[in-house]
């Protein structure tokens, strides 16, 4: 493991309150909930699970990769059909399962990679209305819809151009609704109002490869909160995130044409952590620090081995896990890049890990269930299959835990539940 380290302190940071807020909410807003960390709270969920342990299964309308969100007793997800290119959102109650509404909105088939679905992106959700996104050769559709299904408003960002398909989604801050849209061509950084969809700021980009990496929330104690993108050719770049004005971008990535950014940024305290490569060349995970002001940028270690491509990084407890494509999984400090352990579990991972009550959750693509001990000793508490593959993320909220398979959604809950 190579690492560059720059142990210098250019003044204090505060944690971000934003997050700690999220954390003791309910809700899991967005890709890999509390700004993105996949950190939750659930206790006494079970580490080894037979099918009669799930509170309940449901079976989605159709197929995807899009990772549920929840809000209160409602949980939303994306689906599509293979045959015609319909997508559907599809809202299920939390507490039994059921369907409670799905909507379809016409669509057409299209190339994508095989790894890919046509229901891929993430949803987000606010208090009153949840926010979808998908695109196609022809179109890129941004959506609202209200908790009872009904479209509030709707925008065509114009062509997805990109031969893999579309994927990053969509986060709220405060009054605004955040997306990337990081194309073949033609990039840019969009904010609109989250109540009416009309562009609040847009910012151009010279990016030439689309990148499906999700953005987060940056902010230092009584600073301005910076929007955090990544992308292969421009590296970490932040962005004012109430104005869009680009405050600091730094080149990390080299100019290698076959990398793409496809997992997202996590903060670790003073740190933002991104990750960019390519599933058969050299991958890195790269930690830098922002100033005390927040207009400057610099690089504080980098990783290279045993780094994930697709899934996201996780941070909890000063520790960074690294879970990569090929089941490696791999803990090191997350100030440092430091090594305390690594071990390959086997399988193929495309969704990322969440923790909730000190356990690391990760899904293979045959639908094994690896849950971890989130400590800097390696420690493995349980794998349990699932009856169907996965390429998603889970989600936890409300002291549950959901994992969305390619056509179903399953629900865990405490064992005092039962």
């Amino acid at each position: 493991m190579k690492i560059i380290c720059n142990l210098m302190v250019a003044g204090f940071f505060a944690l971000n309150l934003w997050e700690a807020n999220f954390l003791s909410a309910q809700e899991w807003t967005r890709f890999r909930g509390p700004n993105g960390s996949g950190v939750g709270e659930a206790k006494n969920l079970p580490d080894k699970w037979e099918k009669t342990d799930f509170v309940w299964e449901a079976k989605l309308p159709g197929t995807g990769h899009a990772s549920p969100v929840v809000w209160g007793e409602k949980l939303f997800v994306t689906c599509a059909d293979d045959k015609t290119g319909t997508r559907r959102v599809v809202c299920l109650s939390t507490v039994d399962g059921k369907l409670l509404w799905s909507q379809d909105f016409t669509s057409t088939k299209h190339k994508k990679h095989q790894k890919n679905s046509f229901a891929t992106s993430t949803a987000a959700v606010d208090e009153q209305h949840v926010y979808v996104c998908w695109g196609t050769p022809e179109e890129f559709i941004f959506m609202a819809l209200n908790h009872a299904g009904e479209q509030v408003w709707k925008r065509d960002l114009g062509p997805f151009v990109g031969g893999h398909g579309s994927g990053a989604s969509p986060i709220v801050f405060e009054d605004m609704v955040i997306l990337p849209n990081d194309k073949d061509k033609d990039n840019y950084l969009l904010a609109v109002d989250r109540l009416t969809g009309a562009d609040r700021w847009k910012l151009t980009r010279n990016g030439r490869r689309a990148s499906y990496s999700t953005p987060c929330i940056y902010q230092a104690a009584g600073e301005t909160p910076l929007a955090i993108f990544t992308d292969w050719e421009q590296g970490i770049t932040g962005v004012d995130a109430r104005t869009g004005v680009k405050k600091w971008e730094i080149d990390l990535f080299g100019h290698d044409e076959t990398k793409r950014a496809i997992g997202s940024p996590v903060i670790a305290d003073q740190l933002v952590i991104a990750t960019c490569g390519f599933t058969t060349a050299t991958k890195l995970a790269v930690a830098v620090r922002p100033n005390a002001t927040g207009d400057a940028v610099q690089e504080v270690y980098r990783l290279d081995r045993s780094v994930p491509h697709i899934p996201t990084p996780l941070v909890y407890n000063n520790l960074l896990f690294l879970w990569a494509d090929n089941g490696i999984v791999s803990c090191v400090d997350a100030a440092t890049g430091e090594s305390y352990w690594q071990k390959r579990l086997g399988g193929v991972f495309c969704g990322s890990p969440v923790c909730a009550d000190q356990k690391l959750y990760g899904v293979s693509e045959d639908g094994d269930v690896h849950i971890l001990r989130a400590s800097k000793e390696y420690e493995e508490l349980g794998k349990n299959s699932l009856a169907e593959g996965s390429r998603s993320t889970p989600a936890v909220a409300g002291g549950k835990l959901f994992i969305r398979t390619f056509s179903h959604v399953y629900c865990i809950g405490p064992r005092s539940q039962k």
